[in-house]
């Protein structure tokens, strides 16, 4: 981690109390979890106090104080299911699961909705969004070769 990247996170946002939820998000994106430095140079710089910080850091599912795999989000709301989320979710936690390599990188979790309903099935995977999934369309993203 870098304190300069933290601190040019921080920076701009005008280094404002009112933005430490969206710097939070920021460093979160940027290294998976919200690292101690970080939420220390944060504490700092906004002039808002570690506890505060550790408070938001840990009421919000969202954040993370330890390294998290990158998701793989499987939307298994309504339009989804109807249209064969299960199918897709069956394919990609076996495509995991069979591959050392996209086990330690990657986490399959379920989410309720997206917000795609026009695209179902629907999955997220690195903020990019994969709509009108299908198996074919699985292999694309994890190709067999990945999962042996």
């Amino acid at each position: 981690m870098s304190v300069r990247e933290v601190d040019e996170i921080i920076r701009d946002y005008d280094c404002q109390k009112s933005s430490l939820i969206a710097i939070l998000q920021d460093i979160q994106a940027e290294y998976r979890h919200l690292p101690e430095d970080a939420i220390r140079s944060v504490s700092q710089m906004l002039d808002v106090p570690l506890s505060e910080v550790y408070s938001v850091a840990t009421f919000f599912t969202s954040f993370s104080l330890q390294p998290r795999k990158r998701p793989i989000w499987v939307c298994t709301g309504t339009a989804c299911h109807v249209r064969g989320a299960g199918r897709i979710l069956e394919e990609i936690q076996r495509r995991v699961e069979g591959s050392e390599e996209l086990k330690e990188e990657f986490s399959v979790e379920t989410v309720h909705c997206l917000g795609a309903c026009a695209l179902a099935p629907v999955l997220v995977v690195d903020d990019e969004y994969h709509g009108r999934m299908s198996i074919g369309k699985v292999n694309e993203i994890f190709p067999q070769d990945a999962a042996k």
